[in-house]
């Protein structure tokens, strides 16, 4: 008896597609992000808050649709991305709305604008917007490699949001926001995702010529003259910035941006030494003739000195106190003193919320998350199978990662305040927006790594193997 089999047709195994575990993890999300709502409602009036069904039935709503896009767009996208950024955003709605409910917010408000206006249903305006982008960016691109065309394109289009502010009114001492139709916008927060895009290009073709040293010194490779041209005019243009922006932290963000994807595609650690050296030769040299930014720098010298005299250091005093007075598990929801920092309290400063309210250990459970978030994109990065991919998704991931310890570090005193709006959770339309179409391409570039390569075709001229049974 004899059989004959053909071992040519052999069919992929398919990977499994998370998208199961994604939804158990937005239903975390989303009811802890309820039962954060509601616990402030019963610390402050002993009630549920009459709109903590609207506020759940929202969120429900924005993150049901951004799962249902991914399910069926980005099947094999990373699990963990969207939930965690579903939770920061969920949380930093109920964060903003605690505030608003604050008496001395609401008489500053009035005192100094006429009017008060609650954030909280802007903020979720603002975050329906920003999910709405996150769908668009998935349906749209369909393959993340299609950005590689704009290169030189994003470049320009960047430069020109970095410079658009310089042409509008300074607000609370720094150029960064434009005003259209009597809304305020940011460019920088979308300026920071165009520029990762060029880096990518740029360093995937340049990244042989930038890896080359011609010597050796004390340990370091030093690069060749011609190759430092590109890091210097990227260190001249974040001083530029800073000089007619006064803004600090869209500088750091700039320029430590295009360190990281330098470092990542030449492995060079001398790349991080010149601009660990050029960034901080800039940042003293601004501040020793821009009053704004040695404001801030003495304000971060000795927060209490000036407690009395300026509003900078008055805030990060304030700030310092609500950090101190949180201990480790914190006041409780509703139940801190974080408004006394003053109008910047749902922006820059709203991390001393979270450290008064829930203490240390809701500080480690944030910045966990956060951390997370970019653990997730790094892990995208080396699984990425194109280089302009793993260039991409490293620097979405570092440019979040460096607005995060940014605005961490300056709230807590590690750093002098950049002014820059803490990812998901502050009051910030622009802000929100952006960082959810981040975290759209990194989605997109972690279902083309994880996906499973197809089956090979069958082939007709194939061998056939005789298997012979007696």
């Amino acid at each position: 008896m004899s059989v004959v089999t053909n071992t040519t047709t052999i069919g992929a195994i398919d990977a499994p597609s998370r998208r199961n575990t994604e939804l158990m993890m937005m239903v975390f999300a989303i009811a802890i992000s309820v039962f954060a709502y509601a616990n402030v409602g019963l610390a402050m009036d002993g009630t549920l808050p009459s709109g903590m069904f609207g506020y759940g039935a929202g969120l429900i709503l924005l993150g049901g649709v951004a799962h249902l896009v991914v399910r069926k767009f980005a099947r094999y996208a990373d699990p963990l991305l969207l939930p965690l950024a579903t939770l920061l955003n969920g949380l930093g709605l109920v964060l903003i709305w605690r505030l608003d409910q604050s008496p001395k917010l609401i008489r500053d408000a009035k005192s100094a604008f006429g009017a008060f206006t609650p954030s909280a249903p802007r903020q979720l305006m603002y975050s329906a917007v920003g999910v709405a982008l996150f769908v668009g960016v998935l349906l749209l691109l369909k393959d993340h490699r299609i950005l590689q065309r704009y290169t030189y394109i994003s470049m320009a289009v960047a430069l020109f949001l970095l410079i658009l502010p310089m042409f509008f009114p300074a607000k609370f001492g720094a150029r960064i926001w434009i005003n259209i139709a009597g809304f305020s916008i940011q460019p920088g927060e979308f300026a920071k995702i165009i520029i990762a895009v060029f880096f990518a290009g740029y360093l995937m073709v340049k990244r042989d010529a930038l890896a080359l040293a011609s010597r050796r010194f004390m340990g370091l490779y030093l690069p060749r003259g011609r190759d430092l041209g590109p890091i210097l005019v990227i260190w001249a243009l974040s001083i530029l910035i800073l000089v007619f922006e006064t803004d600090l932290g869209t500088s750091l963000l700039f320029f430590g941006l295009f360190v990281i994807m330098l470092y990542v595609a030449t492995e060079r650690t001398s790349w991080i030494v010149f601009g660990l050296l050029m960034s901080a030769a800039g940042a003293v040299g601004v501040a020793t003739f821009e009053p704004h930014v040695e404001a801030r720098v003495t304000a971060w010298q000795d927060p209490f000195k000036c407690f009395q005299t300026d509003g900078a250091c008055e805030q990060i005093g304030n700030a310092i106190m609500s950090f101190g007075s949180g201990g480790t598990l914190g006041s409780g929801w509703g139940q801190g003193h974080s408004d006394l920092i003053g109008f910047a309290a749902n922006a820059d400063f709203i991390l001393a919320t979270v450290g008064d309210e829930l203490g240390l250990a809701g500080m480690m459970a944030v910045l966990l998350i956060y951390g997370l978030i970019v653990e997730r994109g790094v892990r995208t990065a080396l699984a990425a199978r194109d280089p302009f991919g793993k260039l991409l998704a490293i620097g979405l991931s570092g440019a979040f990662a460096i607005q995060v310890f940014v605005v961490a570090g300056g709230v807590m005193g590690l750093i002098p305040l950049t002014g820059m709006t803490m990812p998901f959770l502050a009051a910030g339309g622009s802000s929100v927006i952006a960082n959810w179409a981040l975290i759209g391409i990194l989605i997109r570039i972690s279902d083309t790594a994880r996906r499973p390569a197809p089956a090979p075709a069958p082939s007709t001229d194939a061998e056939m193997t005789q298997v012979v049974r007696p």
